[in-house]
C-alpha cells in the first residue's frame, strides 16, 4: 500500500506539473515574442529579487509543513494539524505584510540603485501582493502534500498557470503595450492575478478538508509549541534558501555589469542574458519538473522510513530517484544537442540560440542528478548539509560569473560553465554525504 501510495502520488506530480510547465513554458514562449531579447533580460533580472523575498518570508514552509502534516495526519490527530496550519497561516500572514511593505515603499530605490534600471520600478511595485499570497499558499501546498491530496494542489497549479498565458495576451493586447517597462509591468500583474487566484481556491478547499476530518480527540498542544516545531524545520531551509537566492540574485545582477565590462552595450548585453538565461536554459530546465515532483513526494515519504528506520528501503527509493536523474539528464542533453537548429526556432522563432542550447544542455545530466540529491538529503533531515553545500556552491557561482562573464572572449558562455562546475560540486558534496552514511552505494 506505500509503494502504491508513493508511486501514484509521484505520477499525479509527475503528470500535473508536466501539465503546468507546458503551461509556464508557453507563458515563456509569448513573453519572448512580446517583450523581446531585451525585455527578456529585464523580465530575468528583476525575478531573483521577486525569488529572493519569497524564500525570506517561505522558504522551507512547504517541505516544514508536508513533513509535520504527514506524521499528524498519520496519526489520525486533526487538532494538531489544523491547529499547525492555523497558527502558521497567521504567522506568514504578519510578516508577509511587513516585508511586502518595505518591498513596496522602497521599490524606486531598488530599482534605481540595485537593478540599476528605472523601468523596474513599477513590476516590483505590482509583485508585491504575489510574494503576499505565495507565503500563504505554500503552507496550504504543504498541508496537502502531507495528507497526500496531490490531486487539489496538481489542479490549482494547472488551472493558475492557464490562466497566466490568458492575462497576459489580454494585458498586452488590451493596452497595446509596446515598450519594455510596460510589457515587463504587465508579466509581474499577470503573476499577482495567478497567484492571488491559486490561493483563494486553496484555501477553501482547505476549509472543505478541515471540516471533512473533524476533530480528534487527541490532547492538543499550544499553538507557540506548534508554530515553533515547523519553524525549527523550516528555519535551515529558509536560511539556506534566502543565502542561496541572495548569492544567485547577486550573480545574476552581475552579470549585465560585466558583460558592460567587457565591452558589450547594454542593450545587447540585455538580449544576450535574455537569449541564454531567459530561452535557451527555459528549454534545458523543462524536463527538471519530473526530478522535482519526484522530490516533493520524496520528502515526507523518506521522513516516514527515518522514522521507523527501515534503511533499506532508504537507500532503495535513493538508488531509484538518482537513476531516474541520471537517465533523464543525459536523454535532454542527446536531444538539446542534436536539435539545437531546430529547438529555438520551434519555440522562439529564433535563429540564433543554436550555440547557446548546444553549450547550455552540456550540463544537463550533472544538473538533474545534482537537483534530486537536494530532495534526497532533505527527506532524511540533512537540513544543514544542504545550507552549507548551497552555500558553498552559490559563492562559487559569484566568483565565476564575476571573473568569467567579463572576459570578452567568453561573455555570456561564463553563465553556463559557472552553472556546469557548481553543480558538479554540488554533486560531489551531497553524494559524499549520502555514502559517508551509508545511505548509497552498498551492496
Amino acid at each position: 500500500m506505500k509503494r502504491e501510495r508513493f508511486l501514484k502520488s509521484t505520477l499525479i506530480l509527475i503528470c500535473s506539473n508536466l501539465i503546468t510547465s507546458v503551461f509556464a513554458f508557453v507563458f515563456s514562449i509569448i513573453l519572448s515574442r512580446k517583450l523581446g531579447a531585451e525585455g527578456m533580460g529585464l523580465y530575468g533580472i528583476i525575478m531573483p529579487i521577486y525569488d529572493l523575498f519569497i524564500c525570506l518570508i517561505s522558504g522551507g514552509m512547504v517541505t516544514a509543513i508536508s513533513k509535520v502534516a504527514a506524521v499528524y495526519f498519520g496519526k489520525d490527530d486533526f487538532n494538531n494539524l489544523n491547529r499547525s496550519i492555523d497558527i502558521s497561516l497567521t504567522f506568514n500572514s504578519l510578516l508577509a505584510t511587513f516585508v511586502v511593505c518595505m518591498i513596496f515603499i522602497n521599490a524606486p530605490y531598488i530599482s534605481t540603485n540595485i537593478i540599476k534600471d528605472t523601468r523596474a520600478v513599477h513590476a516590483i511595485q505590482v509583485m508585491c501582493p504575489a510574494i503576499f499570497f505565495i507565503s500563504l499558499s505554500s503552507i496550504l501546498k504543504g498541508y496537502f502534500y502531507g495528507i497526500s491530496e496531490m490531486k487539489i494542489p496538481a489542479f490549482i497549479d494547472i488551472s493558475e498557470k492557464f490562466l497566466r498565458i490568458i492575462i497576459i495576451t489580454l494585458l498586452i493586447n488590451l493596452f497595446s503595450l509596446k515598450n519594455v517597462s510596460g510589457t515587463v509591468t504587465a508579466a509581474y500583474i499577470t503573476l499577482t492575478l495567478g497567484e492571488f487566484i491559486s490561493f483563494t481556491v486553496l484555501y477553501v478547499m482547505y476549509k472543505v478538508k478541515k471540516k471533512k476530518f473533524g476533530f480528534s480527540l487527541s490532547n492538543t498542544e499550544d499553538k507557540l509549541q506548534l508554530l515553533f516545531d515547523i519553524l525549527v524545520i523550516s528555519f535551515p531551509l529558509c536560511l539556506n534558501g534566502f543565502l542561496s537566492t541572495s548569492l544567485s540574485a547577486l550573480s545574476t545582477l552581475i552579470v549585465p555589469r560585466r558583460l558592460v565590462a567587457s565591452g558589450i552595450e547594454y542593450d545587447a548585453a540585455l538580449s544576450m542574458i535574455g537569449k541564454f538565461n531567459g530561452m535557451s536554459m527555459n528549454i534545458i530546465y523543462f524536463p527538471v519538473t519530473i526530478i522535482t515532483s519526484m522530490s516533493i513526494v520524496l520528502i515526507p515519504d523518506l521522513s516516514e522510513k527515518m522514522s521507523k528506520k527501515d534503511y533499506w528501503a532508504i537507500e532503495r527509493r535513493i538508488s531509484q530517484i538518482i537513476k531516474i536523474a541520471l537517465i533523464l539528464g543525459i536523454l535532454t542533453m542527446v536531444t538539446c544537442i542534436a536539435l539545437s537548429d531546430y529547438l529555438g526556432e520551434l519555440f522562439y522563432k529564433r535563429y540564433d540560440l543554436k550555440d547557446y542550447i548546444r553549450f547550455a544542455a552540456l550540463s544537463a545530466p550533472v544538473i538533474f542528478v545534482s537537483t534530486s540529491t537536494f530532495g534526497i538529503l532533505n527527506g532524511i533531515g540533512k537540513q544543514n548539509i544542504i545550507l552549507r553545500n548551497s552555500l558553498i556552491s552559490s559563492v562559487m557561482d559569484v566568483i565565476l560569473v564575476y571573473f568569467l562573464t567579463g572576459i570578452p572572449q567568453i561573455n555570456i558562455y561564463g553563465c553556463g560553465i559557472s552553472l556546469m562546475l557548481t553543480s558538479l560540486t554540488t554533486l560531489v558534496l551531497n553524494m559524499h554525504e549520502l555514502i559517508k552514511d551509508n545511505f548509497y552505494g552498498n551492496p
